[in-house]
């Protein structure tokens, strides 16, 4: 495969990002972007490839897949902040359509916990995107103490300017902003498939099944047995993540 690293301003902030592209004598390609979630603070498991290693899969599988850090998050810079993730994610999706390698008729978005709920949020309001899949996805996001978010987001790093937020309210409101629940429904009429472990810790497994109450057709949910929350680590919910590719891409 063909790796290219690419780094995107957005609001004057570095989004570094990279690109994988299958080395099959192809010119165009089907196009995944997979957006990650919110990082735990807790040390890494050697032996997790992370996001990397699922973009390499996907790849395998004959897909140009793109993955990125949002703002406040790996080696992007800036802090974390929801409604900025969404522009961080709207100046990806720009990016990919200007590819001459992209096929813009199948860019579809692979989203895991707030990465999902970002996801929803883009695919709502951006008919080119062709396909959602949202695992361990939020159905909204509620900070009944706004300034226990922020200091526990500065313990892990992702909130790392002294004098961030400007405004704790503004900020908080960001994140209700970014509400699955309030447009999964304009997602209709492109698919949308909503992908939850029924033991996940993070997230209730009552999002999911509101979400899905919600979405317009065509949709579907997925529920996994003995599943917790970072379902990139489960094969069951990676095989129905390659299954809907599949499916969709034909």
């Amino acid at each position: 495969m063909i790796i290219e690293n690419i780094i995107l301003k957005v609001d004057e902030i570095d989004i570094t990002g990279r690109l994988y592209m299958p080395d099959d004598g192809r010119s165009v390609f089907p196009t995944v972007c997979i957006c990650h979630g919110i990082p735990s603070g807790n040390p890494a498991n050697p032996d997790d490839g992370g996001y990397p290693l699922l973009a390499e899969q996907v790849c395998d599988r004959g897909y140009a897949v793109f993955i990125f850090n949002f703002r406040g998050t790996g080696t992007s810079g800036g802090n974390l902040d929801m409604y900025g993730w969404t522009r961080d994610l709207d100046a990806v999706i720009e990016y990919l359509y200007q590819r001459p390698e992209i096929n813009n008729s199948f860019l579809s978005l692979l989203g895991f916990s707030a990465g999902a709920a970002v996801s929803v949020y883009a695919a709502a309001h951006d008919s080119g995107i062709a396909l959602v899949i949202a695992c361990s996805c939020p159905a909204e996001f509620e900070f009944p103490d706004p300034e226990s978010a922020l200091e526990r987001f500065r313990n892990i790093g992702t909130i790392r300017d002294k004098d961030f937020p400007d405004s704790v309210s503004e900020w908080a409101e960001g994140f209700r902003q970014v509400s699955p629940i309030s447009c999964i429904q304009d997602i209709s009429p492109r698919p949308v498939a909503i992908i939850h472990g029924e033991d996940d810790e993070v997230v209730n497994i009552s999002d999911a099944y509101r979400l899905y109450d919600k979405a317009g057709e065509p949709k579907r949910l997925y529920t996994i047995p003995g599943a917790g929350h970072r379902l990139r680590n489960n094969e069951q919910a990676l095989n129905i993540v390659f299954e809907l590719l599949d499916r969709t891409s034909q």
